[in-house]
């Protein structure tokens, strides 16, 4: 990062500009601050309109951000934000104002809170509902030091509705540790939140009754600092407890051991710091009820929420019109032709219903919820939950098509093995963002679904090499009712094929040569066949001939096919967009040594180490996944040298040989 320009913030932000760190914005005074969340928020929609990023989530929390830390003296005390992608005026504030321009960008800094990037960084949160379990975790070494920093989990955007807050939250009640949570309630995750919470925090917030009575109880907390005696103290909490049993839908939080406080104006930064203030001096854990509005000071963003929850940029910053020029019609994203085909399935097959987990634009899902909204299915962010949910399903004789993110379906393996495979229940996952994701970085990158599924009995475990064959592994796996069945896709634009109005049933575990060579065989899976094919028509110009397999299936392998090869071609190169470990080319590699066969192999993929964010075309040159370098690494490979030096390259690279 210190070889980027730095952005410095022009005139146009008399008060940031002389903001660097939290320090320097204590001394301003506090009728001041609305002034300073105002450029926050005008310099946030400057740089997302210029670079892109997440959006709508950290334009809800400006004033929230900037009561936070003028209150609270970070590092010292530590704030989570639960999701991380809400934490941009915090890494604005925090020293890193100038270096907004490069965030997601490669070598830039992260979409997302990171240790490593910056003390203020107290977590990392790239997945939901993990803040309050950090927090615990925290707060109780900083018990066991006898240390006294305040600990504050921000937690929103729907991560409420994940169930390990709650399990934090049971935890917390009974260690009485000084924590304070910050629902930060705008009604929303990605797309409008849902499920009983969501009903539950919505009555309180609307609750005309105790609403005029909570300023009361707000006044009474001032009273526990004054030297009352123990009865007074008694007598406020009475009240208190007594008006939210009666007027609000239950005392949840305080049944949960915590004490619940609001809900107040989250665009109040008077309100809120006095509120930052209060809470410091009440020595347990406590929840703030924020109201917020999502996309607050954009009414792009306002008027629809999930539109803008993150942008690509290039648009105007009044308007929210894209500034960018239409050339052509850009060909339907994977997860377009997944919401497709199960929704046109399901009007033919009535077994059919779709489950997500708070993504139903991400996996667009949301086709499929306008078609047939009584099998729809929308958990929130509860992937655990919803593996289980579909299982249940499966048992009853329906076909539930259960779509997560590969990173967020390791949060389900439990689930996925003990409650779907064990029992052999027809569910499939359709995994979508698997292999690298862009600039989201390693919290989202799906380097490791072909890993963590191919020791799992019972489970079918196929990849697409296009947009067609991902039509007909659906349908296939619609087919199936012996098992689970696993379809991992990638994030991103197809192929641009012409499909076909039909669909073809696959054979499970076959595999198909789509180019003949007699030199060297590359067996690729998934993405990396178009770039496998591509490399053979530069080693061709080697004067290699390539012989291309598309493998479509990690499970079963067709060890027929894998075979035949091992006796025609002495050095095999497997290429998959997963981790070198635990994926096709180990797979391939255990079956060449439980068969006693002296093939020479190469696997290319992903490395055994976390990969960074950045664009696509960056990411593959640097891993030497695109197809200019996986012909040099097959090139040196076929000729018997060691391919490249570059660091990060070597560490995509296994060679195997088994005498």
């Amino acid at each position: 990062m210190e070889n980027l320009p730095p952005a410095t913030v022009n005139g146009k932000y008399s008060f940031l500009s002389k903001i660097h760190s939290p320090e320097d914005l204590k001394k301003f005074k506090p009728e001041e601050l609305q002034k300073i969340a105002d450029e926050c928020r005008t310099y946030l929609i400057d740089v997302i309109a210029e670079n892109g990023g997440h959006f709508g989530s950290s334009l809800g929390v400006v004033e929230m951000t900037v009561a936070l830390h003028y209150v609270y003296k970070t590092p010292y005390d530590k704030i989570i934000w639960d999701v991380g992608h809400q934490a941009y005026i915090h890494k604005i504030l925090t020293g890193r104002k100038d270096l907004m321009h490069t965030n997601r960008k490669f070598n830039g800094i992260a979409g997302f809170p990171k240790i490593s990037e910056s003390p203020h960084d107290a977590f990392g949160t790239g997945h939901a509902s993990t803040s309050i379990s950090a927090a615990a975790g925290l707060a109780a070494a900083r018990d066991l030091s006898g240390s006294s920093e305040k600990i504050i989990a921000v937690i929103g955007d729907g991560s409420m509705t994940g169930g390990m807050a709650f399990e934090a939250m049971n935890h917390l009640g009974d260690t009485k540790s000084d924590v304070l949570v910050v629902l930060n309630d705008n009604q929303m995750a990605i797309a409008p939140s849902t499920g009983g919470l969501k009903n539950y925090l919505v009555n309180i917030s609307f609750n005309k009754t105790y609403n005029k009575v909570r300023k009361f109880i707000w006044d009474s907390i001032s009273l526990l600092n004054n030297d009352l005696g123990e009865t007074a103290k008694h007598a406020v909490h009475k009240i208190e407890d007594g008006i939210k049993a009666a007027l609000t839908p239950g005392a949840f939080f305080e049944a949960l051991g915590f004490r619940y406080f609001g809900p107040i104006d989250g665009h109040d930064t008077d309100k809120l710091v006095k509120a930052f203030k209060e809470m410091q001096e009440l020595p347990h854990p406590k929840l703030l009820h924020v109201i917020t509005t999502k996309g607050k000071g954009f009414k792009p963003a306002e008027d629809n929420q999930s539109k803008w929850h993150a942008s690509s940029g290039g648009f105007d910053t009044i308007t929210g019109k894209s500034l960018k020029k239409v050339t052509k019609t850009s060909p339907l994203k994977y997860q377009d032709i997944f919401g497709r085909t199960l929704t046109e399935l399901a009007s033919k097959d009535h077994r059919i219903v779709g489950i997500t987990a708070a993504m139903p634009g991400g996996t667009s899902l949301d086709t499929f919820q306008v078609a047939h909204p009584k099998r729809f299915y929308d958990v929130g962010i509860a992937e655990q939950h919803a593996v289980t949910f579909a299982a249940g399903m499966a048992a009853k004789g329906f076909k539930p098509f259960c779509a997560i993110y590969s990173t967020f379906l390791q949060r389900a393996y439990d689930q996925l093995i003990h409650d779907v495979a064990l029992q052999k229940l027809p569910v499939v996952f359709a995994i979508d963002r698997a292999g690298l994701v862009g600039e989201d970085g390693p919290t989202h990158h799906g380097s490791f679904d072909l890993s963590y599924l191919h020791p799992v009995p019972n489970m079918i475990v196929m990849a697409p090499k296009d947009e067609q064959e991902l039509r007909d592994m659906i349908y296939t796996a619609s087919q199936y009712n012996d098992g689970p069945v696993a379809i991992r896709y990638p994030r991103g634009t197809c192929n641009g094929l012409k499909l076909n109005p039909y669909f073809s049933s696959l054979e499970i575990g076959k595999s198909e040569i789509v180019r003949e060579g007699s030199s060297i065989a590359i067996l690729a899976i998934g993405t990396m066949v178009e770039k496998s094919l591509e490399a053979s028509h530069l080693l061709e110009q080697e004067n290699i001939d390539a012989l291309v397999v598309n493998m479509r299936f990690l499970k079963p392998l067709d060890v027929a096919m894998v075979h035949a090869i091992a006796e025609s071609h002495e050095k095999i190169v497997v290429v998959e967009e997963n981790s070198v470990i635990g994926g096709l080319g180990s797979a391939v590699n255990d079956y060449l040594r439980k068969e006693g066969l002296s093939n020479e192999t190469l696997t290319l993929g992903l490395p055994d180490k976390f990969v960074t964010h950045g664009n696509m075309k960056d990411l593959y040159r640097m891993l030497g996944l695109d197809p200019e370098n996986i012909c040099r690494h097959i090139k040196s490979f076929y000729k018997g040298a060691v391919a490249g030096k570059n660091e990060s390259s070597q560490s995509t690279v296994r060679t195997d040989r088994f005498a």
